[in-house]
């Protein structure tokens, strides 16, 4: 993706968290580019002073990227549960990433698990966790902590990785403010 296409992106991310926390009609894109049409997952993450504020994705896209944007970004503004709805106050002083995901990829090995270049999703019946490329680097993690941080996320023990477990990587083009 170009860094004209990556700019666009997070300056409309950024109008639409403030169209929606100020009520107002979500921004759109007149003349997006063929990549900003394409249908690509996403995550768009939300952080203030250096924490994180909200983070919210979807692996598949039913839409053009820029409108899968537009839509993680209200979700991550106000419906992340480990937080509150962001109000006026908050828009003093937030900053954007933005990973564009690579399609699902089940893993028949965690050797097929490269740290720092893949994401993980896992699912072991109703619980499942992901955590982004960038968060195992972001902490200095190896592929098991990794692994055992996924299942914390999913609400699992940190091992059930080990046993009865789909296991899947990704890869994300990621770029921020």
């Amino acid at each position: 993706m170009k860094k004209t296409e990556q700019k666009v992106l997070l300056q409309l991310a950024r109008a639409t968290i403030v169209a929606q926390v100020h009520g107002q009609p979500l921004p759109v894109l007149e003349k997006p580019s063929e990549t900003l049409l394409s249908h690509s997952g996403c995550f768009v993450t939300i952080k203030q002073q250096g924490q994180l504020r909200g983070c919210i994705g979807s692996f598949v896209a039913q839409q053009p990227l820029w409108q899968t944007v537009r839509e993680m970004a209200v979700s991550a503004a106000t419906r992340d549960p480990r937080f509150y709805p962001m109000r006026p106050a908050d828009l003093a002083e937030f900053q954007l990433e933005i990973s564009v995901l690579s399609p699902l990829q089940l893993v028949q090995s965690i050797e097929e698990i490269q740290v720092g270049r893949h994401g993980l999703y896992l699912i072991k019946g109703h619980a499942h966790g992901v955590l982004l490329p960038q968060v195992a680097t972001e902490y200095g993690w190896d592929r098991e902590t990794f692994l055992r941080h996924t299942c914390l996320k999913a609400g699992l023990p940190e091992t059930a990785w080990k046993k009865d477990c789909e296991i899947y990587i990704f890869s994300a083009e990621v770029f921020g403010e």
